[in-house]
């Protein structure tokens, strides 16, 4: 089991960190809240990494098989053993042995890393989408002006 410094957790505390959701942030009540982390971290992963078709809704062992290299080591073994404990959390008797505070840890540390990346290349991204429309936009209008010209015998 991995120790974490009092001040990193500190800083990992919810009230300290803007971007954790407040239903996940808190230790969750009991192992039925362990698969909707695991899914939240699965959707967050697929969006930042691809490894998903559109619509598709991997769980986070697959993710982690597909896309975990993308991930720093120290936080690929979080995001493994959350998704083993996701994947123990059916089956009741032996999702009561889980621990928790591990589990609750792990997906702090994933959403800490996973909920800011990617805001530049989002920002970016609708940034090109919005050029793109403009300059096809522009371009329909030189071919359509061109079109006039030939037609009325001006080129």
């Amino acid at each position: 089991m991995m120790k974490l410094h009092p001040n990193t957790l500190e800083r990992l505390a919810r009230r300290c960190h803007p971007v954790y959701r407040a239903d996940m942030t808190n230790t969750p009540i009991s192992f039925e809240d362990i698969p909707a982390m695991a899914d939240e971290v699965a959707i967050l992963m697929a969006s930042r990494f691809g490894g998903a078709r559109r619509g598709e809704r991997p769980p986070l062992l697959q993710m982690v098989r597909r896309r975990g290299g993308a991930l720093p080591a120290r936080l690929r073994r979080r995001a493994a053993r959350l998704a083993k404990a996701g994947h123990l959390a059916g089956q009741p008797k032996v999702a009561r042995q889980l621990s928790l505070e591990d589990a609750a840890r792990d997906h702090a540390a994933l959403i800490a890393h996973l909920r800011p990346l990617g805001e530049i290349s989002r920002w970016q991204g609708r940034a090109i989408g919005f050029s793109a429309s403009i300059v096809l936009g522009f371009l329909v209008l030189v071919a359509v002006a061109l079109w006039v010209m030939v037609k009325r015998g001006m080129l």
